[in-house]
């Protein structure tokens, strides 16, 4: 029997969502995405889950972008991808739990999207990364939203229309990846910012992403105001009563996620 495209996989706090095509660079294809939803949904509704991990099987890539053969050939299954995609990332942009790309090889095209989707993006430093759609006659549509939430307009532009590959360096100084770590202590790495997010409140980390996510578009005395109002709610939760209790009496706390 053939291994699915996609593994949705759960240690302790820690869904794990591993792209499973690695001899192909992790290349994403149509199912792989339906994969991917359904793992968003497990991982959204399983309680004991605080934290995503998204990442590509092997040691070459993370996502060297869209399968550019099977199940798109035509304009109808173009469209389903393409449409299925963009609601992807939009939804692991807006995902109410926290989410690390761990980005152990190469990233590019589409799998861009995947990782600036991501809260924080932790890259060896051997990866590179890049936008080469250009080069094959196509454009970096959908992901474009992302890079310029994260690029410098003038850095994203010389990235999508030269087509040219970057260093983990370039991409540090760029903005598109958190931390960039040898590869012989990426995994130690990568566990310490897992672990350490899911020691934190599930119920704060949530109401504060979706409070933020709700002001990026807001002007700035309507977005202090409203953030005002979601600290109330915060500081109303069980989770916050136990955090300032634990930091008063210098022991750990320990959330529950109420």
């Amino acid at each position: 029997m053939a291994e699915q495209d996609l593994i949705y996989q759960v240690e302790g706090p820690v869904a794990f969502v591993t792209i499973n095509r690695a001899p192909a660079r992790n290349a994403i294809t149509p199912e792989a995405v339906g994969l991917f939803h359904a793992a968003l949904d497990q991982a959204q509704a399983d309680a004991d889950v605080r934290v995503v991990c998204v990442t590509g099987a092997g040691d070459k890539a993370f996502c060297s972008g869209a399968d550019l053969g099977g199940g798109m050939q035509d304009d109808a299954g173009r469209r389903s991808h393409f449409d299925e995609y963009a609601r992807l990332i939009s939804r692991l942009a807006e995902f109410p739990k926290p989410t690390v790309a761990r980005v152990n090889g190469h990233c590019l095209a589409g799998g861009t999207g995947f990782m600036l989707a991501c809260d924080i993006v932790l890259a060896k430093a051997s990866a590179h990364f890049g936008t080469p759609e250009v080069n094959v006659g196509l454009f970096p549509m959908m992901i474009g939203a992302l890079i310029f939430r994260n690029v410098p307009r003038k850095k994203a532009m010389e990235m999508i229309l030269l087509g040219q590959r970057l260093t983990a360096a370039q991409a540090l100084e760029m903005g598109m990846v958190t931390r960039v770590v040898a590869d012989a202590d990426f995994d130690a790495e990568v566990a310490a910012v897992l672990a350490a997010l899911a020691a934190k409140s599930p119920i704060g980390l949530r109401l504060g992403k979706q409070a933020f996510a709700a002001v990026e578009q807001m002007p700035l005395a309507e977005a202090v105001r409203y953030l005002a109002g979601q600290l109330l709610e915060v500081a109303g939760t069980q989770d916050a009563r136990e955090g300032i209790t634990a930091f008063l009496e210098k022991r750990t706390p320990h959330f529950k996620g109420v």
